[in-house]
């Protein structure tokens, strides 16, 4: 699964609000071992919100977590535009969801609130704990949530524990090598597509240093390449330690 976390919030890129998604999504899906593949921090723009959901649609093993524009003014463009990109369907009334706004607001669900109900025909209801607000969900891969954190983590929270729980084991080893990474480049040519490679060159007292790691879910694999690594340092007399 690759996830991808959407944050859209104008008021974040000009300055008024700080963004307290990112974080929160990436050390609620650490505790499962997942890990984010991609994130976006974008503006309330119909055209912008429309590419980067088409763009992440043509991944099949993408899981988004969209935060924001989900409620009733003129900028809340999420429903419209994720129903088009993900099911090609106009927007029509969600019965249930149309019965808890009219239960919280009464004769104020009208004119404007009651639309918070229109949602894809393919849309399932996300539980709002703050005030049973909805967000909603299509095809248990794609998450829409308000962009307040208050709502949007524990709704957020809940999908990760109740459709991504299942834990995934990775195994690290990481060195750190007085060398450049030019020493090194050849090797981390030949490594399979199922280690992950993180190379991080380092200057230390003008020196050329390097920080390599590998990842993999596959220990045995991942043993054996960075078995390789270390035997080139030692062939070439070069210093390193593990970290």
């Amino acid at each position: 699964m690759n996830f991808y976390a959407v944050i859209i919030a104008t008021e974040i890129l000009n300055g008024r609000r700080e963004d307290a998604h990112f974080e929160f999504v990436k050390k609620e899906l650490q505790k499962y071992g997942h890990e984010l593949f991609s994130s976006f921090i974008i503006k309330d723009d119909v055209s912008l919100i429309t590419k980067v959901y088409e763009m992440i649609k043509t991944d099949k093993d993408a899981v988004i977590f969209s935060f924001g524009g989900i409620g009733s003014t003129p900028d809340d463009l999420t429903r419209e535009i994720a129903s088009r990109v993900f099911t090609n369907a106009e927007l029509v009334p969600h019965k249930q969801f149309l019965k808890d706004i009219i239960t919280r607001f009464g004769d104020k669900s009208y004119p404007h609130r009651i639309h918070m109900a229109d949602l894809s025909p393919k849309a399932e209801l996300l539980f709002n704990p703050i005030n049973n607000m909805s967000g909603f969900s299509l095809f248990k891969k794609y998450f829409f949530v308000p962009g307040f954190p208050n709502m949007a983590h524990p709704m957020i929270k809940d999908v990760i524990k109740t459709h991504f729980s299942e834990v995934v084991k990775k195994y690290r080893l990481t060195l750190y090598a007085h060398t450049s990474e030019e020493t090194l480049i050849t090797l981390m040519q030949t490594l399979p597509k199922g280690i992950e490679l993180s190379c991080l060159p380092l200057f230390v007292n003008e020196k050329a240093h390097v920080e390599l790691s590998l990842l993999s879910t596959n220990k045995n694999i991942n043993d054996k390449y960075f078995e390789i690594f270390k035997r080139e340092l030692d062939k070439k007399n070069i210093y390193y330690k593990l970290m």
